[in-house]
């Protein structure tokens, strides 16, 4: 047991060791093969003196050749090829974007019937939001085209001065002369409790107070800025003037109270906190421009005839003007309560001699229609486009706005008859 050592190669005794070469692989009783000169098989030689042919990498092995020398057919690439060259010039059918091509061209205007690709960034592609957020409806901007009627009505308009806020801006703050000392009913219709009549009942009836002491008589005057004015013991101040123009539409009777009208063109102002009323009148199924305010003194001057306020209405007869009537208007045409002729009338439309331009200054009731009817014509529709330099621009029929200061100016003023 000493000759055995941990780990090394003595482990058997050394008699009983067996020769290496001399061990059987996996079979004991075979033979076992050697690996050397003493081993019984022959020895593959490696090398010159070998019976076994050697594969050689030169002439001598067979060689997959790609050339001509190749029993491979070979694909040709060039000229003396049998297949047909695909060629980029005019051999090659070339697919043609003009007008000999016979294949339809694509069109890209409004003559296709191919629905058009918008943009991929475009407007419309992001929904437009409010400040808070809200999707916004996209406005259309579609062109309305003019009808030669409107463009002729249009002419005469532009022949007007006109009160327009953009060319005016610099009489935005003239200073025109304010009346101080005022009759006390004004004062009073003016703070917007009453009509002037109702004021002189109420004065009469002893409910008035100037600076402390009951006034009965009428025409009494105060200061608007120095006089304590007070109705039932309430001090009055003067109501701020308010100045609005509307594009009346059909259907609407123009009055400040009227029990047995269905409609009233007060209907169309309830969003004005003021106390206004109407300057002046358009019949029912009259349309176009009406103001309104709360100030006596400018509508006075707005519809009283002595200041002969130039009006124009576009007209739309049942049967074509004939000349001799056309003369007629301009000459003076005899109604019930006097003779009245027109001051400029025009056919805005040379192919239709239905539709009329005519400028008036006269302020009696229906006085357009009574004139036209007087010779026989049904007036279908009416629309007063033009009134003392104001005009419907930019506001939708049935809409109304506030004048801005240097309109209200112009006017005040009397720059427009």
């Amino acid at each position: 047991m000493e000759n055995f050592k941990k780990g090394g190669y003595d482990r058997r005794p050394a008699e009983g060791r067996r020769e290496y070469g001399s061990r059987s692989f996996r079979n004991n009783d075979r033979p076992g093969r050697p690996f050397g000169e003493h081993g019984d098989r022959p020895r593959r030689p490696y090398g010159d003196s070998s019976d076994r042919p050697r594969r050689q990498f030169g002439e001598d092995r067979p060689r997959r050749t790609f050339g001509e020398n190749s029993d491979r057919p070979r694909r040709q690439f060039g000229e003396g090829s049998d297949r047909p060259r695909r060629q980029f010039g005019e051999d090659r059918p070339r697919r043609a974007f003009g007008e000999n091509s016979d294949r339809p061209r694509r069109q890209f205007g409004e003559g296709s019937d191919r629905p058009r690709r918008s943009p991929r960034f475009q407007e419309s592609s992001f929904p437009a939001r409010s400040a808070s957020g809200a999707r916004l409806r996209p406005r259309k901007n579609k062109v309305q085209p003019v009808s030669a009627a409107e463009q002729g009505i249009n002419r005469m308009i532009s022949r007007k001065p006109q009160v327009d806020e953009t060319q005016y801006s610099d009489n935005d703050y003239v200073n025109i002369p304010v009346k101080e000392t005022v009759r006390l009913n004004k004062f009073i219709a003016n703070s917007g409790i009453c009509s002037r009549r109702e004021a002189d009942n109420f004065i009469q009836a002893g409910v008035v107070t100037v600076n402390g002491e009951v006034v009965t008589e009428l025409g009494t005057k105060v200061n608007i800025n120095t006089d304590d004015v007070r109705f039932n013991g309430e001090r009055l101040r003067g109501e701020a003037k308010v100045y609005i123009l509307m594009n009346k539409p059909k259907g609407y009777v123009t009055t400040a109270s009227d029990p047995h009208a269905d409609k009233t063109v007060m209907d169309l102002i309830k969003g004005c906190p003021a106390r206004v009323f109407p300057v002046g009148r358009l019949d029912k199924n009259t349309t176009g421009v009406l103001m309104f305010t709360n100030d006596g003194e400018m509508a006075e001057k707005l519809t009283h005839p002595s200041f002969a306020k130039k009006k124009i209405y576009q007209v739309s007869l049942s049967s074509k003007l004939t000349q001799e009537d056309f003369d007629k208007i301009l000459s003076g045409v005899s109604l019930s309560d006097g003779e009245i002729k027109a001051d400029e009338l025009e056919y805005i439309d040379d192919e239709d001699h239905r539709k009329i331009g005519i400028e008036i200054h006269s302020g009696k009731n229906r006085i357009v229609r009574r004139i036209f009817e007087s010779l026989g014509y049904d007036v279908k529709a009416l629309d007063r486009v033009y009134f003392a330099g104001l005009t419907k621009k930019g506001i939708k029929r049935g809409g109304w706005r506030y004048l801005t200061e240097g309109e209200v100016n112009i006017l005040k003023m009397g720059a427009y008859n």
